[in-house]
């Protein structure tokens, strides 16, 4: 109860005898409890440094949510690592992704705006309570491809961007293709920015310290971190398979997206599946060859939920004619790169 509160309590306690001696009474215990109130007192005070270490790092939440509005004034807009350090704020160069052929929020009613809206959903269904009871980690969400150049980092950027448009969701975009890292360098991140090889190799960094806030509330980015002899080693590594089980049990609202090197120029791309919960596969139309696709879901676990997205195909494009012998849901439009509106692809998920 404020202290304002009491005191018209006090007010309404006075018996009705001596109503104008009362009435008085009640106006000074009135007066100095405005006097008292209108004092600044310690409570009234926000404590930054009280407020900093109250906060268990491994509730997931991001610093400035436990710190009270009228002290996160002083923060950086990048907010603070576990030291108490100024992190980064990163702008993503929505207009240079826009002229790109990316989704933006610059034009969130385009053509490729609807299709990815299509793609994301039941990746997003298969994150509710309810479906991740049957499927494990079901908010890691790796992008992957058979071969280079099959337009995977451009899906998973999009895919992530689709997301961050959610009202409830927030997503993690991880650069886990650590050998080429463009996935990072699109969405604006310098080079030379610690992320996730650091993370993987030294005892003293904590996920606080590599993972960015953006120019988008609701995207954050992990980045691929410096380059590494041992990397396919640290991908596959135990820490790393401890780290997504951090990821998947930490931010329960936050869908992590994962943009993963080709499964067959790499080792470490199937390692990276069997954390999984979910898979998007992208095959580029008349260019991948079917061989390559058999062979790449063959380092699939059969365990594992598969979406497949066929990218740079028109809209009289025959999917099923293409040999690949899966059934596909739907039909989108996107291209890697394209510039021409009418420009289509068909693009599908399926569970394998």
């Amino acid at each position: 109860m404020s202290i304002i509160e009491k005191a018209v309590g006090s007010m309404e306690d006075k018996p009705s005898g001596g109503k104008r001696d009362a009435d008085a009474r009640s106006e000074r215990v009135l007066e100095r409890s405005l006097d008292q109130a209108s004092e600044p007192t310690e409570r009234s005070t926000p404590s930054l440094e009280k407020n900093l270490l109250d906060i268990d790092p491994r509730e997931g939440g991001d610093v400035t949510h436990a710190i009270p509005a009228e002290a996160t004034t002083d923060l950086p807009p990048g907010g603070v690592d576990s030291q108490g350090r100024a992190k980064p704020l990163v702008h993503v160069p929505l207009e240079e992704l826009d002229a790109a052929g990316f989704l933006t929020p610059l034009k969130p009613r385009s053509t490729i705006g609807e299709e990815f809206r299509g793609i994301k959903r039941p990746l997003l269904r298969n994150c509710s309570p309810r479906a991740a009871e049957v499927m494990p980690n079901a908010n890691l969400i790796m992008v992957t491809s058979a071969l280079q150049g099959d337009g995977k980092t451009f899906c998973s950027l999009n895919l992530a961007l689709s997301i961050a448009s959610e009202q409830d969701k927030t997503v993690l975009y991880v650069d886990a293709d650590v050998l080429k890292a463009t996935a990072g360098r699109t969405l604006g991140v310098p080079d030379d920015t610690p992320g996730l090889i650091d993370l993987l190799v030294g005892d003293t960094v904590t996920p606080e310290d590599v993972i960015l806030r953006t120019s988008l509330p609701k995207l954050r980015i992990l980045p691929a971190g410096r380059r590494s002899e041992h990397s396919t080693e640290l991908l596959a590594s135990e820490s790393m398979h401890q780290l997504m089980i951090e990821l998947s049990e930490r931010y329960h609202d936050r869908v992590i997206v994962f943009d993963s090197p080709p499964l067959l120029l790499t080792t470490e791309a199937s390692v990276l599946a069997s954390f999984m919960g979910q898979i998007v596969f992208v095959a580029s139309a008349e260019k991948t060859p079917t061989s390559a696709v058999k062979q790449a879901l063959e380092h699939l676990g059969e365990d594992k939920m598969v979406g497949m997205v066929m990218n740079r195909a028109s809209r009289n494009f025959n999917p099923f004619g293409y040999g690949y012998g899966y059934g596909y849901g739907y039909g989108y439009g996107y291209g890697e790169g394209d510039r021409d509106p009418e420009a289509q692809a068909t693009a599908a998920v399926s569970a394998s």
